[in-house]
C-alpha cells in the first residue's frame, strides 16, 4: 500500500505537525510538497494524508485553494484519505478547523472514502464545518492554544489511520 502524506513545505506549523506523522508512521511514506505536485500526482497512492490550516474566517490556505479546481476534474474512488488540519479555537471559535471539513467533501465527492475521524472533546469552539455527526472529520489542532497535546495526538490519530485503511 502506497502513503503519501501531502502539505506545503512552506507552511511551518503544517509542516512541524506532518514530521510528527511522519515520525509516528514510519518509513514506509512518501512526503509530497503540495506547492509542487499536480492532482494527477496524487493518482500514485492508495492512501492520503493531508495536511491543511484553516485560513482567515474558514478559508483554505492558497496552495489548497489553487489545486482545487484541477482536483476536481479528478477521480479517486477507492482511495483512502485522512485529513489533520490547523486552527486556533479562540481567535476563529466560528470556523475552528474549517478546512478539515471542506477537504473532506472534497475528496468524498471524488470517490475517496475520508478516514481518521476524532473526538471534539478536549476543544472549545463554536462551529466548525470540520464537524460532521460529532466528530471532526479529521485530526484537529490548535497549536497556538494546545500545543503541549499535539504528539500524543498526533500519535494516536496514526495509530487510527493505520487500523482504519487495513
Amino acid at each position: 500500500m502506497k502513503v503519501a502524506i501531502v502539505y506545503s513545505f512552506e507552511a511551518k506549523k503544517t509542516s512541524q505537525v506532518a514530521k510528527h506523522i511522519t515520525e509516528a508512521w514510519g518509513k514506509d511514506i512518501t512526503v509530497l510538497d503540495a506547492d509542487k505536485i499536480s492532482g494527477k500526482d496524487l493518482h500514485d497512492y492508495d492512501v492520503l494524508i493531508i495536511g491543511a490550516a484553516t485560513w482567515f474566517d474558514g478559508e483554505l490556505p492558497g496552495y489548497w485553494d489553487e489545486m482545487v479546481p484541477e482536483l476536481e476534474q479528478e477521480n479517486f474512488p477507492g482511495k483512502k484519505v485522512a485529513i489533520y488540519g490547523l486552527g486556533n479555537q479562540k481567535e476563529y471559535p466560528e470556523n475552528f478547523c474549517d478546512a478539515i471539513g471542506i477537504m473532506a467533501d472534497l475528496f468524498s465527492t471524488l470517490g475517496s472514502t475520508v478516514v481518521g475521524a476524532t473526538s471534539t472533546e478536549g476543544y472549545t469552539f463554536e462551529a466548525s464545518a470540520g464537524v460532521k455527526d460529532g466528530q471532526f472529520l479529521g485530526l484537529a489542532l490548535d497549536i497556538e492554544n494546545q500545543a503541549s497535546l499535539t504528539k500524543d495526538r498526533v500519535k494516536k490519530w496514526v495509530a487510527q489511520v493505520k487500523q482504519e485503511i487495513k
